[in-house]
């Protein structure tokens, strides 16, 4: 059945066909839909789940794992600021190998206060363990939620789903909701590795000493290895049923392009359009979506780019005194291999700023114009300095 969904309601229409059994929550801008539908499925009999309400998104995930430590499949959502006070405790849910799914919408950080779209929140947890999946539209939104219960529970890490906030999550589009049946096929009950149980008691999260810690951490990455095999068997037979599959990334006209443009999320969407136009001139550009940053697709990476002439990585994030963190992330898997074409790094869209056509095109121009990127962060559509701006460069 086709409904118009805004992007939030495709997450909880995708968690209530999930049969997720224990939610939590606290209340941010512009994840707050996702867990408003929730709560009422839960209120009026459209899901037979309990939702738990905390003072905090500390409380949030401390919910979720406890719930996930006995053995019920569970979800929770958050952004921005509400994803920075748990931090803590992604560690805690990847430590313990619960399989928890989480909606984040990519929200700025503060200060300055700000609402809109940034993808520093999510990836400033890069490091925590946790797998990441980034969307381009709400059906890929629907479709990425329900994957990704069967992911996390293959490989027992916790997921990030990710979706850009406003430009997605308050966008509303034509997304395939199939009925429940249809998705109990694919997403059979949840079966614990292990769970609490009075019967059967045991400690999780007790002290590590230096003879198994490292042993700890070294399973968690063995983990993620995992991951990209178990994600195009879990895509596999998500296609088998809905006809529709993403991969961790996708390559549109990359064999011959000269440059080649990498994007991630609803900017996606906007780069499809600029690659047409240019093609339609004879430009020989290309695109690469990235889906899946953690783990970090390396191989085919080096696949689709390590020939490239010239690569243009458009960031909505900055890691202060470095660089934008997907062009990082892309100079580190091409370090090493031999020829590696010159990535330039873009800063463009920070604080919900909007990236255009005018914006994408912008970057190709300037990148194919020029031999070898100026600077190791190029940012796009600054306005003119301001009084403020000099003041806060002195």
């Amino acid at each position: 059945m086709k409904k118009v969904l805004e992007g939030s309601h495709a997450v909880s229409e995708a968690v209530r066909l999930a049969r997720v059994q224990v939610m939590s929550a606290y209340p941010i801008t512009p994840q707050t839909h996702i867990v408003e539908a929730l709560s009422e499925y839960c209120s009026n009999g459209a899901m037979n789940a309990r939702f738990l309400c905390v003072e905090s998104e500390h409380s949030a995930m401390a919910a979720v794992i406890g719930a996930a430590s006995g053995g019920v499949r569970t979800f929770t959502a958050t952004s921005s600021q509400g994803l920075a006070l748990m931090h803590e405790l992604l560690h805690w849910a990847s430590a313990a190998r619960l399989p928890i799914v989480m909606a984040e919408v990519n929200r700025a950080l503060a200060p300055g206060w700000n609402i809109w779209m940034d993808q520093t929140d999510s990836l400033a947890q890069r490091d925590t363990g946790w797998i990441q999946l980034y969307c381009e539209d709400g059906q890929e939104v629907f479709d990425t939620t329900l994957q990704a219960f069967r992911l996390a529970e293959k490989v027992s890490l916790p997921v990030m789903v990710v979706l850009d906030a406003f430009f997605l999550s308050h966008t509303f589009e034509p997304v395939d909701v199939p009925d429940q049946d249809i998705v109990d096929g694919f997403l059979p009950p949840f079966l614990p590795r292990f769970e609490l149980n009075t019967d059967n008691p045991f400690a999780i999260g007790q002290m590590a000493a230096p003879t198994i810690y490292m042993e700890m951490r070294h399973s968690i990455q063995k983990a993620m290895e995992r991951v990209p095999g178990e994600l195009d068997q879990v895509e596999q037979e998500f296609a088998a049923t809905f006809n529709r599959r993403y991969g961790p990334m996708e390559a549109i006209h990359c064999d011959d392009a000269e440059v080649i443009m990498v994007v991630t999320g609803t900017a996606a969407s906007t780069c499809r359009k600029v690659i047409s136009d240019l093609r339609a001139i004879n430009e020989q550009v290309g695109m690469l979506k990235l889906r899946m940053f953690r783990p970090f697709p390396t191989d085919l990476i080096r696949q689709v780019l390590g020939s490239a002439h010239k690569i243009a990585v458009i960031d909505r994030n900055f890691s202060f005194g470095v660089s934008g963190i997907f062009a990082q992330e892309v100079r580190a898997a091409l370090c090493n291999y031999k020829g590696h074409p010159s990535v330039f790094g873009y800063i463009a869209g920070l604080g919900g700023r909007d990236v255009t056509p005018e914006t994408l095109e912008e970057i190709y121009w300037k990148t194919k114009s020029t031999d070898k990127p100026d600077a190791e962060s190029i940012w796009i559509g600054l306005n003119p300095y301001s009084s403020f701006q000099s003041r806060s460069n002195s």
